[in-house]
């Protein structure tokens, strides 16, 4: 059913971007820095209603009902930068806290599971045609695990069976009464909320690039049971502000909420942050549900360097649920030669509140800026930007890979933690580690019963044998154990694959210390000049032993490189880390 067009509800307990900045607990962190204050209007909650909802079919019917699509329909946005921010120079030296010893002989231990994900011969198979970059991100619950990529998704048994798809992200879309969500728009997210038993598949919308009288949308589907491959409530919600696209969604899965960040641009020069509250509990039984929008405006001087290109929301692992009416932790990171105007390097936390009332509230607030070891993420490309890494026999620099470290943002996910005593949360960046080469910063933070936050320890994952290592993910176990994948790559025998390293609770901070392992070794090189690398990876924790975790990347065939200059492959696997 659709609802009222933009119904909305100004509220007025908002907060201002204030808040105490907390020294950084370990590695010798800088001093601390304040954060400036800054106007209430700047964080204005803007409540509105979804624009349509509805119950879906099984996405198993869906998935066999003819589809007539329409090559134009299938919509993979250039990725726009925001404004103000300098052109990448050449990066300056190595990372102080970077881990640089050889790699140790691996106790990470091996992959369990480890099967082909969706790969860009299924676009080809579906659209006639390839897109760049694949963007590859999944999810696993007792039974399933579920990809998404662009422009496709499917779902998995846990031992690697096809039990539906490839489709169109479109797919589950059809009938919906916004159509503008049936399209393969790209930039997909998917989550397994293990608080609720559900799945939550999202995609944006797209037509409003070409026809400037149309709004965007974000389109969420929650699915009516824990099978992925049942029916869902289906949902569009509209972005605040009208011709804002919401570019680079992503998602966390909280107690009440299901939060959305997103980079949002205008027609000409307007670019912001964009920061979604869903109200989950309805969304849970297919009722109409509100939204709560806040806008912090890029264009602002002094809000453009907290927000950067992006803020990643916290998304729960485990069953321990945070304490009632705890803040909704956001992070972004900010590098002080980014050329965002940031005049350190550091994280920064914001607090996101609501409360679902007939009357809701809402509340934003820049929490804590805690200083960080120095880091680069300006890493020396070019001819241009975007052609940072080099490949195997490849000599002609326009067809390096895309580090993304520029992009002043933490990479998916957020991953949130309860350990009862502290709240963890853990994130990570790609960073030049030593001249030339890439490596992964990754980040705990904490926060203690009083809501302060610290960085309680930080590292950069660059064993020193001249492998680039980027574009990764990481997340904790229910010990505190950590695993972090990534892409490998260099310009001589390493071909783009995928790998992973990990630590236990125990061990010393800021250390990655069981060594390496191997999801699969690259045979095959990309060949496109638009040097495009995938936007994000997903490490993810199996819900039912809060154990293994579960890794999805991408990477290159010789036979894929024989079939395009971007026949990418997907790869997902499974491992667990010693003791658990």
């Amino acid at each position: 059913m659709r609802s009222p067009h933009r119904a909305r509800q100004l509220v007025a307990t908002v907060a201002g971007l204030t808040g105490a900045a907390l020294v950084a607990a370990a590695l010798a962190a800088p001093a601390v820095a304040t954060t400036p204050a800054r106007s209430a209007e700047q964080a204005r909650p803007v409540f509105t209603d979804n624009v349509a909802h509805d119950t879906s079919r099984p996405l198993s019917v869906l998935a066999r009902a003819p589809r007539s699509l329409d090559a134009g329909s299938a919509r993979l946005p250039e990725e726009r930068g925001a404004p103000g921010a300098s052109a990448p120079a050449q990066g300056s030296g190595t990372d102080p806290v970077a881990q640089t010893a050889e790699v140790a002989a691996a106790t990470v231990g091996a992959p369990l599971a480890n099967f082909e994900g969706l790969s860009n011969q299924d676009n080809f198979t579906i659209f006639g045609g390839r897109v760049n970059p694949p963007d590859p991100v999944g999810d696993v619950g007792p039974n399933h695990y579920v990809e998404m990529v662009n422009l496709a998704y499917a779902v998995y048994s846990k031992t690697g069976t096809l039990l539906l798809g490839p489709v169109d992200t479109g797919t589950l879309w059809q009938d919906f009464a916004v159509p503008d969500c049936t399209d393969p728009s790209g930039d997909p997210i998917v989550l397994y909320d293990q608080l609720a038993d559900r799945w939550i598949l999202s995609q944006f919308t797209t037509r409003g690039l070409d026809d400037p009288t149309l709004p965007f949308y974000n389109c969420v589907a929650v699915s009516t049971t824990g099978d992925p491959t049942g029916s869902y409530y289906r949902y569009a919600f509209e972005t605040e502000n009208f011709n804002f696209f919401p570019d680079y969604p992503k998602y966390g899965v909280w107690t009440d909420s299901y939060v959305i960040t997103t980079r949002e641009f205008g027609p000409t020069v307007e670019y912001g942050i964009g920061v979604y509250g869903l109200e989950k509990n309805k969304m849970l039984n297919g009722q109409p549900a509100r939204a709560v929008t806040f806008f912090l405006d890029g264009n602002d001087p002094a809000v453009l360097p907290l927000v950067g290109d992006g803020l990643l929301p916290a998304d729960i692992d485990g069953k321990q649920k945070p304490m009632t009416d705890a803040a909704i932790p956001l992070v972004g990171t900010q590098d002080d030669g980014g050329g965002y105007g940031a005049t350190m390097d550091a994280v920064n936390v914001w607090d996101l509140r609501v409360k679902w009332r007939s009357t809701p509230t809402a509340s934003l607030e820049l929490k804590a800026q805690l200083p960080t070891a120095a880091f680069d993420s300006i890493f020396p490309c070019a001819p241009t930007s975007r052609d940072c890494l080099p490949q195997p026999g490849i000599t002609n620099p326009a067809q390096y890979l895309d580090i993304l470290s520029y992009r002043q943002r933490p990479t998916w996910r957020l991953a949130y933690r309860n350990f009862k005593g502290y709240e963890s949360l853990v994130t990570t960046q790609s960073v030049e580690a030593a001249p030339n080469v890439a490596g992964m910063r990754w980040y705990e933070l904490r926060r203690d019963g009083s809501g302060t936050y610290s960085l309680y320890q930080q590292g950069t994952y660059a064993p020193g044998d001249g492998v680039n290592r980027w574009m990764g993910s990481v997340a904790q176990n229910k010990k505190g154990d950590m695993a972090l994948g990534y892409s490998v790559v260099n310009g001589t025998t390493v071909f783009p694959g995928i790998r992973y390293t990990g630590r236990l609770a125990g061990d010393s901070l800021g250390q990655m210390t069981l060594g390496e392992g191997v999801v699969i070794d690259g045979t095959g090189v990309q060949r496109s000049t638009n040097s495009r690398w995938g936007d994000y990876t997903s490490m993810n924790v199996d819900p039912v032993d809060d154990c293994t975790f579960w890794y999805v990347n991408e990477y290159y065939t010789a036979e894929g490189q024989a079939s395009s200059t971007v026949g990418w492959q997907t790869r997902i696997a499974s491992f667990k880390l010693p003791g658990c």
